[in-house]
């Protein structure tokens, strides 16, 4: 199998550009019925091929991801509803502020109206003053927007198609768990580096269990997140230079994003009421 190339967020040509059938012209009048272009709505299938690397970096084989991805003319628009209702739906809504009327105090006129060559003022917690109330301040509001959830599944296999369309950017590396006896920053870098990641670059590693000591090697690296399936989020996605990932995740994600899934799971319920 090839790699496929049609879909590509990193180097941003599918969603920097969106090419749209025009239709044409009709230069004469006629009684048939004029036949337009018809636009492909249905929702294609992405296979790319991804290289398995054992724990020192040698090449042991071959495994493929195999998933859902919109059409190119909503592609972009389904991932921006996905990352969009994601960061939006995090916002708590608590920011409050005072109006003049809910600001302690302010009841007793500061000074007599005439005679006093100032301004006429009724209450020291007007607005125009220093610890007056607030005009058109925040308050306490609900920011959540509902996504459907074939929808949000959409643009997650979309956007996971994108990245492993892109050469080199997804890689799949043996479980590695076991090979830290101790939590090791510098041996975590080391495997990195032989896996052809580089530290400065944004890393993401998808991986079904995180034992203790690879949380721990790896928690002092700024630029590397460890994600699980509960944890997967589009934001981390489409943030990070490269994607690691494991065989167990590889079959994760074909079995949850693939063409062959439909339905609900219980996780799509535990990642709404830990997003809300």
């Amino acid at each position: 199998m090839s790699a496929s190339t049609s879909l590509s967020f990193f180097s941003s040509s599918l969603f920097l550009s969106s090419s749209h059938n025009k239709i044409p012209k009709l230069t004469s009048l006629s009684a048939t019925k004029p036949q337009y272009p018809l636009k492909s709505l249905s929702i294609s299938c992405q296979v790319a091929t991804l290289p398995i690397f054992s724990f020192t970096g040698e090449k042991i084989g071959e495994t493929y991801l195999d998933l859902k991805a919109a059409p190119s003319e909503t592609a972009r628009a389904v991932v921006h509803r996905g990352i969009i209702t994601d960061l939006q739906n995090k916002r708590r809504g608590t920011a409050s502020t005072l109006t003049r009327g809910e600001v302690r105090g302010g009841g007793r006129k500061p000074y007599p109206q005439k005679k006093t060559g100032r301004a006429r003022r009724g209450s020291m917690r007007s607005p125009l003053r220093p610890g007056g109330g607030v005009i058109f301040g925040p308050k306490p509001r609900d920011w959540s927007i509902k996504i459907n959830k074939k929808e949000k599944r959409l643009a997650m296999s979309t956007a996971l198609s994108s990245a492993a369309s892109e050469s080199e950017s997804v890689i799949c590396v043996e479980e590695f768990g076991d090979k830290f006896e101790k939590p090791k920053t510098k041996e975590f870098i080391e495997a990195m580096k032989r896996w052809g990641l580089d530290p400065k670059e944004k890393v993401m590693f998808l991986m079904m269990d995180v034992s203790d000591n690879v949380g721990l090697s790896s928690r002092n690296i700024g630029t590397l997140r460890i994600l699980t399936p509960r944890t997967l989020n589009l934001f981390d996605i489409l943030n990070s230079d490269k994607l690691v990932l494991t065989p167990d995740t590889v079959d994760y994600l074909n079995g949850r994003y693939g063409v062959d899934f439909e339905g609900e799971t219980d996780e799509d319920d535990d990642q709404d009421e830990t997003e809300g």
